[in-house]
């Protein structure tokens, strides 16, 4: 069985607010929390409904599927649920491509983009403070376990762009094509809000426009999903490393 006092605590870490609070977060299902038990994140809990995890016995509990139903965020829970402590922020290693987000509120944008950082080696995700939190709930869903392994960090973005001498690139319509203009091996890549685009404040920064061009024939599409966009992005300089 799960007390109320239990499943209170749990439902509560779905709000940023709590989750701060408390210092602790959820992951659901049998690959994302393999993915966690496996990394350095500390594990405050683990329940589940089969005992197939290799987690230290004080801190697992096997409870039925309709418990699990009760804490779970999904419509159809998978197998189990942990929490997590919520671990230090670690400083961005600032050598590299580096990724910043302006003002993404989407959990599952910010999500697939964590696992396109993953896929494409990228150490350091940088968010501005209004950027969703990477700790919500859906977040980490989409992330699939990626985000033990990428370092996100909540800054003041124009200041952290301001105190880099590099190249900062960033998207717009009459930007430099991305397929065509000399790509470096290290710099900042901005992405913005998935509405307005980065913010005037953040393009004043930007010493790099880059566009992906529309190949359509009518070309009324106002402009590419944020975390399609960022995947084309890291493709081309990821492809262009290989080149040189």
């Amino acid at each position: 069985m799960i007390s109320k006092n239990q499943i209170k605590l749990i439902k509560s870490l779905g709000q940023k607010k709590a989750r701060q609070q408390q210092g602790l977060f959820i992951v659901e299902g049998i690959k994302g929390i393999t993915e966690f038990l496996k990394s350095e994140y500390v594990l405050k809990h683990l329940y589940t409904t089969k005992l197939i995890f290799d987690a230290p016995q004080g801190l697992i509990s096997e409870i039925s599927e309709l418990d699990l139903k009760k804490i779970s965020a999904l419509k159809n829970p998978n197998t189990a649920l942990a929490i997590f402590e919520i671990p230090t922020v670690k400083p961005s290693q600032n050598t590299g491509l580096i990724v910043a987000l302006d003002d993404v509120r989407d959990p599952g944008n910010l999500g697939t983009i964590i696992r396109l950082c993953d896929w494409y080696g990228i150490k350091d995700l940088v968010c501005s403070y209004n950027t969703v939190d990477c700790f919500n709930t859906k977040v980490v869903q989409a992330t699939m376990g990626s985000l033990t392994r990428v370092n996100v960090q909540y800054v003041d973005l124009e200041s952290y762009v301001e105190a880099h001498n590099t190249d900062i690139f960033g998207t717009f319509l009459e930007g430099e094509n991305i397929y065509t203009t000399t790509l470096p091996r290290q710099g900042i890549i901005i992405l913005g809000n998935e509405a307005n685009g980065i913010s005037e404040r953040i393009e004043a920064k930007v010493n790099r426009k880059v566009t992906i061009p529309q190949f359509g024939t009518i070309k009324e599409t106002e402009s590419l999903n944020v975390a399609n966009a960022t995947a084309i992005l890291l493709s081309e300089f990821k492809r262009r490393t290989i080149e040189m």
